[in-house]
């Protein structure tokens, strides 16, 4: 073999590689390319403090319930012969009603304040806006006092021309029952809070939504009950289910009106009589933590009823690999370009 032939073998070698003029790494073979990668060992990070801090807190808490167990004066015994007494349950019944009673007439005055608020008609907006400026900027026990002398300001309600006989006088009975004026009270005061949390779920839904449905000819009930609200109500509910939770305890303050018939009223009045605060508040405590419980629970399935379609949905199967993009052979027509966009049809 001549000396010119023998260099254009050399040269050729390392053509083999697909970088002419360039030899492979020393120590590498050919296959070493189509190998699978090495398998990445991770090493989670430790967090020492995170578990001394841990330990701690479940020591404090256990030697917290062991000298509560031990302690006489948490009076347990007195514990157990009341958390079922029939006053304390029919306190709790009490409790409840009223609860239920003043989130709907919240819910429904915090809906009229909300469309009053998105109004373009600026007197109801500045009615609203002055409405929930004095019920949110005044304590709700305040409040509470002030509904429960009402019946003392007003004694009657006449209708008329102001300095003249009035047309009609009508005595002031709504005001005299203490459980009304506790409802009405908590109502107006939850109002402006729920007037809030209802307009910044229909805010949230896009202004689009509104105008598809006013090109499809849709009124503006049909609007808010098929398109706005259904998608609000996602935004709605999980605050909607904090609040109830919180009308719950707030209703042991109606002993500002005075309402002495709820939970923490009946309980305080048993109280005065044996002279055991401690185990009568522990009795409230337990019958507010199983509403609150049962709420929450309920609150849960609610906002997995309204939130369907907007998560992922966990089927278990690996989503199927896709294929390799098909390629234009010279001399070949190119593939068809797929028209399909998805949806029905």
């Amino acid at each position: 073999m001549s000396e010119p032939e023998s260099d254009r073998m050399i040269e050729a070698e390392p053509g083999k590689t697909g970088e002419p003029g360039r030899t492979p790494r020393a120590g590498r073979g050919r296959h070493d390319d189509d190998a699978p990668p090495e398998e990445i060992v991770a090493i989670p990070l430790r967090h020492p403090w995170r578990n001394v801090v841990a330990v701690l807190l479940v020591l404090g808490l256990a030697v917290f319930v062991l000298d509560a167990a031990q302690r006489a004066d948490y009076g347990w015994p007195d514990v157990g012969k009341y958390i079922f007494d029939r006053r304390i349950s029919q306190a709790a019944w009490v409790t409840l009603w009223l609860t239920i009673y003043s989130m709907i007439g919240a819910i429904v005055i915090g809906l009229l304040l909300a469309i009053m608020r998105l109004s373009a008609n600026p007197v109801l907006k500045s009615i609203a806006w002055l409405y929930i400026w004095i019920f949110r900027g005044t304590p709700v026990y305040v409040q509470l006092v002030f509904w429960g002398i009402v019946s003392l300001i007003y004694p009657v309600f006449t209708l008329g021309i102001p300095f003249m006989e009035p047309w009609v006088t009508i005595p002031n009975e709504i005001f005299t029952n203490l459980f009304i004026t506790a409802v009405i009270g908590l109502a107006l005061n939850e109002a402006a809070y729920m007037s809030e949390i209802v307009r910044a779920g229909l805010l949230s839904v896009d202004q689009g939504q509104e105008e598809a449905s006013t090109a499809l000819a849709m009124s503006w009930g049909q609007t808010m009950r098929y398109v706005v609200v259904p998608q609000a109500m996602k935004i709605i509910i999980p605050p909607t289910g904090n609040e109830v939770i919180s009308m719950l305890k707030t209703t042991s303050l109606v002993a500002a009106i005075p309402l002495s018939i709820d939970l923490y009223g009946v309980s305080r009045g048993i109280s005065a009589v044996t002279f055991t605060p401690v185990p009568l508040l522990i009795v409230a405590s337990l019958w507010y933590l199983l509403f609150t419980s049962i709420l929450m629970v309920g609150q849960h399935y609610i906002e997995k009823r309204f939130s369907r379609g907007t998560g992922r949905v966990q089927t278990g199967k690996e989503p199927a690999t896709p294929g390799p993009a098909p390629t234009a052979v010279p001399g070949e027509p190119a593939p068809p370009i797929s028209t399909d966009f998805g949806g029905k049809g």
